[in-house]
């Protein structure tokens, strides 16, 4: 019955490369997904990992502050989003005194872990 977020905002990873790591822990059981992360090649996919563990440890507090029981093994990852952040401009110097603008993209990450139990009850609620 614990639900708990996890946010890391304006990291320096593009919201598109971002998202490719989030769509592969989407609706996974939470060590799973920390699993997947731990090898997955991808950049994104050490923050991303962080951010997972940073839920599961934050649903471990929730938990004990409600004098709630909870096996961690039974935390899905029930939303997660990658939401454009601000966006860093910068100016590159090009040939003929011309300048061309580089972006340097930010993003931020949500992710939110239920309990399997917690989730089935949401879905049914909205039905």
């Amino acid at each position: 019955m614990v639900e708990s977020i996890a946010r890391v905002r304006h990291i320096r990873i593009t919201p598109q490369k971002a998202r490719r790591v989030v769509d592969l822990v989407r609706g996974k059981n939470a060590q799973e997904a920390l699993a997947i992360l731990k090898f997955a090649p991808q950049a994104a996919a050490e923050p991303v990992f962080k951010l997972v563990a940073s839920a599961i440890a934050n649903a471990r507090v929730k938990a004990d502050k409600e004098n709630l029981r909870l096996n961690e093994d039974e935390l899905v990852i029930a939303r997660a989003f990658v939401d454009e952040g601000a966006t860093l401009k910068r100016f590159r110097p090009r040939a003929q005194g011309r300048a061309f603008r580089i972006n340097k993209r930010t993003s931020h990450i949500t992710v939110v872990i239920a309990t399997a139990d917690e989730l089935a009850a949401a879905k049914k609620g909205a039905k």
